[in-house]
């Protein structure tokens, strides 16, 4: 715009007609149509240099599982279009970076100081995306809330990839102890245990009627993984991280 219809347009007053005509006559709707067909190509341009400079990693294929290599074979190895759930909680700090070099996807997690929405979330995912995968990283003590979940996946046969992060125990409340100064006595900490007797994740999503294994290494998890993405229905991986 020039100049001069700047100063023209200050001194008009709201509603005034000839504000339209003078934009319309600063910006004819060529020039603007050219405009936004160049900005677009440039905008497709960048995206597919950007796309094409970011290599996807390799999957970890051997070792023991920490939450750098998990997050590396989940960037490896999620399907195109996936969402993820991510109610992972202490083990999975670096989850939402690390994943940002795999494949497109959406991302869904807890936004407040509740546990417990990962299942009933990855259920609500996939009933509303029939056709894209989801990935629940889900802790399992959080998951211990809302576990019926994997009985309505079984019975919609949904596209679900659960992950358990199974430490047998509230880790994260642990740290919020050791974050205060605290030091808990035997009972105390037994409340934040949940082993004596572990939780069979594996016989327990079968007997929801969710197909599952366990891995207690990276190259059991990557193999599995790749199998759990490839069903059309659920799949559970109890993955042993302590």
């Amino acid at each position: 715009m020039a100049p001069s219809s700047i100063s023209r347009l200050a001194v008009m007053e709201p509603g005034d007609q000839r504000v339209g005509q003078l934009m319309a006559s600063s910006f004819p709707a060529a020039r603007c149509a050219a405009f936004w067909t160049s900005a677009t190509s440039r905008c497709a341009s960048l995206s597919a240099s950007i796309a094409s400079e970011m290599k996807r990693p390799e999957a970890v294929t051997a070792g023991g599982i920490s939450a750098e290599a998990v997050t590396q074979t989940l960037a490896a190895l999620m399907p195109e279009d996936s969402i993820i759930i991510d109610e992972s909680v202490s083990f999975g700090r670096p989850f939402f970076n690390g994943l940002s070099s795999g494949h497109r996807h959406d991302w869904l997690q807890i936004t407040g100081g509740a546990i417990g929405n990962g299942f009933p979330m990855a259920t609500g995912a996939a009933v509303a995306c029939p056709g894209r995968r989801v990935i629940a990283l889900q802790a399992d003590g959080a998951g211990l809330f809302t576990v019926q979940s994997l009985w309505t996946q079984a019975r919609e046969k949904l596209a679900v990839t659960t992950v358990v992060l199974s430490n047998r125990k509230y880790q994260i409340l642990l740290g919020e102890l050791a974050n205060v100064g605290a030091n808990p006595g035997r009972t105390a900490l037994d409340m934040l245990d949940i082993g004596r007797p572990d939780i069979d994740w594996v016989g327990l999503a079968r007997a929801f009627g969710v197909e599952a294994a366990k891995a207690g290494n990276m190259e059991q998890f990557t193999d599995l993984l790749q199998t759990a993405n490839e069903r059309s229905g659920p799949f559970l991986i109890e993955l042993m991280t302590a």
